[in-house]
């Protein structure tokens, strides 16, 4: 049986990791605290194995970490009494809000996490937007559908990706014209949106990979 003993271990293990990246990604206590929604004195009892979270907060810490949970319990399961598998699905997040600072991407409102087949994902960190509007029902993607994005910052000419401007998330067809990047929805309706790249508040922040139909 699992002794209280190994349970501290697991926790301590998971704590360790949890500074790993905290330190590869120069963030501060203060700093991953805020992107959790907890407070600064918990992330470092968490870092230290005082403090025990379930798989929610787990997750959260991961997402703010731009890891796996896999990642952060790297190690630890052993003194759990079992061996860490990797499973068929894994959960993303369904996010509803994205920010920008300092060219770091933040989701700042997560509605939920959808269960998703490991035979979808192919590299890279991945995430779910739901798509709001009708600018891409001529690409079959309508009101509600779910959205899973690639993050990446770079797309070819014609690929749908997620774009943000401002603090809001769209998806559009994009081209480049020189340094000028044009954003063109599936529908005859909207006007394509032309900006160019230097000091705009347009950023590429992920390519479509897959919709999932709302019923």
């Amino acid at each position: 049986m699992t002794g209280v003993d190994d349970k501290k271990t697991f926790y301590k293990i998971v704590g360790q990791n949890i500074k790993k990246y905290r330190d590869l990604r120069n963030y501060s206590l203060q700093v991953l605290a805020e992107k959790v929604g907890i407070t600064k004195k918990t992330v470092q009892r968490y870092e230290h194995g005082e403090h025990k979270f379930d798989m929610d907060r787990l997750k959260a810490l991961a997402l703010a970490l731009d890891v796996t949970v896999n990642q952060l319990t790297e190690g630890a399961y052993t003194y759990m009494g079992e061996e860490q598998t990797e499973t068929e699905n894994i959960s993303l997040p369904i996010v509803g809000k994205i920010s920008c600072g300092n060219g770091v991407l933040a989701y700042e409102s997560i509605e939920g996490y959808e269960t998703t087949p490991r035979s979808w994902i192919n590299g890279g960190e991945y995430f779910y937007l739901r798509a709001r509007g009708n600018s891409m029902n001529g690409a079959r993607i309508f009101e509600g559908d779910l959205l899973l994005i690639r993050k990446q910052e770079e797309v070819e000419d014609g690929e749908i990706a997620a774009v943000l401007i401002d603090d809001e998330a769209v998806l559009k067809k994009v081209y480049r014209q020189g340094n000028t990047l044009v954003l063109q929805s599936a529908n005859p309706d909207y006007p394509p949106i032309i900006c160019g790249e230097s000091g705009s508040n347009i950023r590429i922040i992920g390519k479509l990979k897959k919709v999932v139909i709302n019923f």
